[in-house]
């Protein structure tokens, strides 16, 4: 990781801006205001793909990725307002990137007795 890139890893943090690999793998910026929504649709994607992403640099120069899980990263008041929000409103505020990206499962179908 470069200078740029430490300075922006901070940067993120005290922005509320969560790095993860949502969209292909890479890394994925995703703004705070979003994270109710990515809450409520978040059972679409692969574990790996929401998990929370920070990058070190060691003092050997070695580089060192921390994943911390879904939903682990999430603020207790993100995850209640996300468990409020419409699925039909989660999906709109992600816009069509959501209902045509090739990482996102489809949503497994409940049956009600």
């Amino acid at each position: 990781m470069n200078h740029r890139s430490e300075v922006m890893q901070d940067r993120l943090i005290d922005f509320s801006v969560l790095v993860c690999r949502l969209v292909e793998g890479r890394q994925t910026l995703v703004h705070r205001k979003l994270w109710p929504a990515l809450v409520r649709v978040g059972d679409r994607f692969a574990d790996d793909r929401v998990s929370r992403v920070r990058e070190e640099h060691t003092a050997t120069g070695r580089h060192v990725t921390h994943d911390v899980p879904f939903p682990g990263w999430v603020p207790a008041e993100v995850l209640r307002e996300g468990r409020t929000l419409s699925e039909a409103k989660a999906l709109a505020l992600f816009g069509r990137w959501l209902s045509t990206s090739p990482h996102a499962r489809p949503r497994a179908s409940s049956t009600s007795s």
